[in-house]
């Protein structure tokens, strides 16, 4: 059977600048492009594991305005469900603006429109216990944590990526329910101490990205480490959610973590050396990549 993913989050439409470098306070930079094409983590995640061939859902928030039928039409496109998107009458699609240098380094600029309106409430729950597996990104806590309960109350999986707001908000609920919780070095140094990357299941597995470092998977039965592609890169938006899709794709068909480290490493390094959040691979290129790379 095709496993099946319920991600849920923020859904964006991305507004992408290609930049000489990114300016400081009281500076300039120069634009070289622009282009437009849907975003969010959820969404991102979402994208890419349906080009990794894995059947997918969504459920987040847009409102009805012509952003949130491009970002609608574009997941569609991409064979994402859509039954658990709301769309919000009379509001606006989150828009992100993000900065991408020449050394695809990326800063990101938004409004917070429509992306959060899910609630508990809003929540079907009998299609969360339907599935083989549920991704969280940063959304409402509320909403997070009753995804969470209810999946973890089904004995599906949980997969977190909270992204750079997590400090700043509680997940202390979803994160007791978190089985796999993907973090960046930045933000694993910063919650070592408060216990949030050791705490709640004893099975977590901790995934700890570092760019074109690599990545680092923590478990309870040790450490793997993968130091990663050199690839050059050019967009790093959406890397991570590729990263993400590669590692829980793999986990669902049975495979180790050092395989799944490998893969997931593979998805992030093709994403960054294309332009553009939603420039996840396919399954046959990643597989084509890694047996040029062994």
């Amino acid at each position: 059977m095709v496993p099946t993913v319920l991600t849920a989050g923020h859904v964006n439409w991305d507004v992408t600048l290609r930049v000489d470098r990114l300016p400081e306070a009281d500076g300039e930079a120069t634009i070289h492009s622009q282009r437009q094409s849907g975003g969010g983590s959820a969404a991102n995640v979402a994208a890419a594991l349906s080009r990794l061939e894995v059947e997918t859902g969504l459920i987040g928030s847009v409102g009805d305005d012509d952003n949130g039928l491009l970002a609608r039409r574009e997941l569609e496109d991409a064979g994402v469900s859509l039954a658990g998107l709301h769309v919000i009458e009379d509001a606006e699609t989150s828009v992100k603006y993000l900065l991408v240098d020449d050394c695809g380094e990326v800063s990101v600029l938004g409004n917070d429109g429509s992306n959060e309106a899910v609630r508990p409430a809003d929540l079907d729950r009998s299609r969360i216990r339907s599935v083989d597996h549920v991704h969280l990104t940063s959304q409402r806590p509320e909403t997070a944590a009753a995804i969470a309960s209810v999946a973890a109350e089904a004995d599906v999986t949980v997969s977190f990526d909270p992204g750079r707001r997590f400090g700043d908000r509680e997940y202390s609920e979803t994160l007791a329910a978190t089985d796999i919780l993907f973090v960046t070095a930045r933000e694993a140094a910063t919650l070592a101490d408060d216990g949030a990357i050791s705490g709640g299941s004893n099975d977590r597995i901790v995934v700890i990205t570092s760019g074109d470092d690599g990545a680092e998977v923590r478990t309870p039965n040790g450490t793997y480490t993968h130091s990663g592609f050199d690839i050059d890169a050019v967009d790093t938006a959406g890397a991570g959610d590729a990263f993400a899709a590669g590692f829980i794709a793999t986990r669902l068909e049975g495979r180790g973590i050092e395989d799944a480290l490998e893969y997931a490493n593979a998805c992030g390094a093709l994403t960054a050396g294309q332009e553009g959040a939603r420039s996840a691979p396919t399954a046959a290129v990643v597989e084509r990549f890694l047996t040029d790379r062994s």
